[in-house]
This record gives C-alpha cells, sequence and structure tokens, in this order.
C-alpha cells in the first residue's frame, strides 16, 4: 500500500447492486490486498480482500478467533468484546479447546451421515412445493421455501422441535440484526440458551435419536456446553442455507441462461452449487481474527494485537483466484471459494448445506418451470442490515 493511498475508516456496507460485495471493497482489493483499517472503536487494524491473504489468515493459528482479543468493525458488536462466552460456543474458541468440542461434532457431520439424509430432505423439498402448489401464486419464497427446508432438517437433526420455530427464527433475527442494541442481542442470547439448555434437560431425562442426546449420552460435555453447541449449530443450520436459496433463486431469476442450466442438466447441479456460494458469498462482514504474534501476510506485517478483517465476498471474486468473477456462471470451477471458511473453523455442516441447495434448486426450478418474480428486482428487501446476507423476502409467480 502507497502512502497515496487513504486508510479506510469503516467497513463498507452498502451495495450498489444486490449480488455484488460493495464497490469500495473491490476498488481496495485493486489496489492492495491488504489494508490498513480503523475500526468502530478506534483500533487500528486491518481489511483483507485478496483471496490468497484471507486464505492464509484463515489457515494460520496464530490469528485467534477470541471474543476478548477482538475489534469490530461494526459498532453495535464492539461491546461483545466484554461479554462472558456462551458455554459450548466453540466457534469463538481457538485451539486446544475448540479442537475438543470439533472432535466431538465431526462424527455427526460426516459426508456419510449427511448422504443418508438425503430421502428425508428430497420428502421435505417435495412437501414444501406441494404446498405452494396447493395455495397458489404469488408467494413468498422465503417464507414458503428457502426457510421452512433447512429449518425442518436442523431441528430433525438437533432433535428441535419444529413448532418452537417461530421462537428460535426471531432471537435469531435479532442476534444477526448488525443494528440491535447490545441490550437486545443479550436478552436473545439468553432467551435462545434457556430454551436450548431445557431441551438439553429433557433428553437427559428422555433421549430421543438426534445430536443432542447423542451429545448427553456421550457424557464428554456438560448440559451447559451441550446448550451452547445446540445454540451455535441451530443459527447456523438454518439461517445460511435458508438465505442461499432465497438470494441464489433470485440471482437466477436475473440470469435465466444459469437457471435453464440448474435446472435442465443434472450432471452440473454440483458445479452451480458450488458457482451460487463463490458468485453470492452471504456472510456479509468479516470474519475478524486478531494476530496472537507479529505475522507477515502478503508483503505486510500484522503486529500482535492487530485485528484483521476479511471480506469474503471481495476474496472470491479476486481475477487473481476467479478470472471473471463478477459474472455467475454455473459451468465455472468453483471449487476452492471461501464460503465456508478455512482452515479448523471451516464450517462443520458445509456438507448437509450443500445437499440441501443441490436438491432444492432443480426440484424448485422443475416444478415450476416459469418460475418469475411478482415484483421488479429493485423491489426485492434485501438484507443489507444482517450479518448474513440474503432477501427478506423474494415474491414470486409461476
Amino acid at each position: 500500500m502507497t502512502e497515496a493511498t487513504p486508510r479506510l475508516a469503516t467497513y463498507p456496507l452498502t451495495r450498489e447492486r444486490a449480488f455484488d460485495p460493495p464497490d469500495e471493497l473491490a476498488r481496495r482489493r485493486a489496489e492492495a490486498p491488504i489494508q490498513r483499517m480503523t475500526y468502530a472503536d478506534g483500533h487500528e487494524g486491518w481489511l483483507v480482500t485478496g483471496y490468497a491473504e484471507a486464505r492464509a489468515i484463515l489457515a494460520d493459528n496464530r490469528f485467534s478467533t477470541r471474543p476478548e482479543l477482538l475489534h469490530s468493525p461494526i459498532p453495535q458488536r464492539g461491546e461483545f468484546r466484554s461479554e462472558p462466552l456462551t458455554p459450548g460456543f466453540f466457534i469463538r474458541m481457538d485451539a486446544p479447546a475448540h479442537t475438543r468440542y470439533r472432535r466431538l461434532l465431526t462424527g455427526q457431520f460426516t459426508v456419510r451421515r449427511m448422504k443418508q439424509l438425503e430421502p428425508r430432505i428430497k420428502e421435505i423439498t417435495e412437501s414444501r412445493l406441494d404446498a405452494m402448489e396447493r395455495e397458489g401464486a404469488p408467494a413468498d419464497l422465503v417464507e414458503s421455501f428457502a426457510l421452512p427446508i433447512p429449518s425442518l432438517v436442523i431441528c430433525e437433526l438437533l432433535g428441535v422441535p419444529y413448532e418452537d420455530r417461530e421462537k428460535f427464527q426471531r432471537d435469531s433475527a435479532v442476534l444477526l440484526n448488525l443494528g440491535s442494541p447490545i441490550e437486545d442481542v443479550r436478552a436473545a442470547v439468553q432467551d435462545l440458551y434457556s430454551y436450548l439448555h431445557g431441551l438439553v434437560m429433557m433428553k437427559a431425562k428422555e433421549p430421543t435419536d438426534d445430536i443432542l442426546s447423542g451429545l448427553v449420552a456421550g457424557g464428554e460435555l456438560t448440559n451447559e456446553e451441550i446448550g451452547g453447541v445446540g445454540l451455535l449449530l441451530l443459527i447456523a443450520g438454518h439461517e445460511t442455507t435458508a438465505n442461499m436459496l432465497g438470494l441464489g433463486t433470485f440471482a437466477l431469476l436475473t440470469n435465466p441462461d444459469q437457471l435453464a442450466v440448474m435446472r435442465d442438466d443434472p450432471a452440473a447441479v454440483e458445479n452451480a452449487v458450488e458457482e451460487l456460494l463463490r458468485y453470492l458469498s452471504i456472510v456479509h462482514i468479516g470474519p475478524t481474527r486478531t494476530a496472537l504474534e507479529d505475522v507477515e501476510v502478503g508483503g505486510s506485517l500484522i503486529r500482535a494485537g492487530e485485528s484483521v478483517t476479511l471480506s469474503l465476498g471481495a476474496a472470491n471474486r479476486d481475477p487473481e483466484r476467479f478470472e471473471g468473477g463478477d459474472a455467475l456462471d454455473v459451468s465455472r470451477p468453483a471449487h476452492g471459494h471461501l464460503s465456508f471458511g478455512h482452515g479448523i473453523h471451516q464450517c462443520l455442516g458445509q456438507q448437509l448445506a450443500r445437499i440441501e441447495m443441490r436438491i432444492a434448486y432443480p426440484a424448485l426450478l422443475r416444478r415450476f418451470p416459469n418460475l418469475r418474480l411478482a415484483v421488479p428486482a429493485r423491489e426485492v428487501p434485501l438484507r443489507s442490515n444482517m450479518a448474513i446476507y440474503g432477501v427478506h423476502r423474494l415474491p414470486v409467480l409461476w
């Protein structure tokens, strides 16, 4: 970075186009893939927009994810440094504490086990399509299709009653809203944690065939830890895939040639899902890490104690890694994207999310070959205020 490049004062969140990261991030990446940035609390840290640099940091255990060390680019989130860590919330732990939880959970999310879920995921998908057909158009695709499928799947997998979905979806919305006051976020965390901890206590008395019961029976975690694990998996298990299904369908409807490939060529679906994951990069901001010691990345020396915020959206569009990456091209070999992260914190449920998308997108497009937006594209409400990007609603006709 040259002295002529001004330091970025705030992390850009405003998107000029629905499917693209903020233009400022692309401009910064073209200048230098790692640059100085001032955080919301005045901390002088770093912004990373380059693919190679982001991947290197995610793979380097000299960068910590512990909340008391992190500075946030979002003012409201900076106050969490002083918050006690929820038991079992292992995404905010470093090794070896993180390793302990990861080892216990990896066996629950093997590729083999996720493949065994395919018939049930297909059944859930078809039931949602049947309901859409019965109720008729217009419909909100988020409410009717994108949200129920992963919510039902993760509820069954964890052992959470689906009829309680309004509670956890409401609390999740508060947690992921970048503008939520810390008091509201604290209350939502406590409400959701209390609910899951109570559920774990019930399963200790009357176990069923699900992940929470299995963790209780395993005896290696306390009920408090299992409640925190459940909180993390429940939020991640429905929010991410639901927003990929909603935003991904929106992207396909505005790129009819790409939609046709997804709908008509079963052999192309796996790669098409990877390309949608790369192209949309729904993690709106971050992740953020803090250096535990001095580390050189991409020619820049990051000092111990300095926080680094990675833009996965900008990294996944880096022309050094994905030529012509600003275009959606479902024939592109998009494997290697960072949408599920990288390194020890790579998304535990990524294979489940992939299977859900590989089933849901083609099934939707084949059932409703004339699927189209019910409003102009500019009127689709976007989740610009949320940590997980997507659409709040997607009105469709068929």
